[in-house]
């Protein structure tokens, strides 16, 4: 369930921004910086992200990460999936508070 999340982030996190370092991927994510670059491997071998690398301006390698349309894909499934899980939690903690109201009332009315 969490690589999944991970892999939806990061397919979502490149989509908008195809520059990233891993490091940057990794603050802005909350994850380990080798969490990061496994998550990006899978991605790769699955076909779902393309590698190219560059030279920035101070000299060094720099990689772009550019989705794949197996990789749009993915990440619209995944989409999906996020959001089905989100409402069911959802629904969960809704009938949760009401069951939680209804006991207070009970008290509340116990105690008077």
């Amino acid at each position: 369930m969490f690589k999944k999340q991970n892999e939806f982030q990061i397919l979502k996190s490149l989509e908008r921004d195809s520059r990233p370092t891993q490091r940057q991927l990794s603050n802005d994510l909350g994850v380990s910086l080798g969490k990061v670059n496994y998550c990006l491997k899978s991605l790769i071998d699955k076909g779902f992200i393309k590698v190219n690398n560059f030279r920035n301006n101070k000299n060094k390698i720099q990689y772009s990460y550019l989705l794949t349309p197996k990789g749009i894909e993915e990440k619209t499934k995944l989409t999906f999936d996020f959001i089905r899980i989100k409402t069911q939690e959802y629904d969960t903690l809704k009938q949760e508070i009401e069951i939680l109201k209804q006991e207070a009332k009970d008290v509340d009315r116990d105690l008077s």
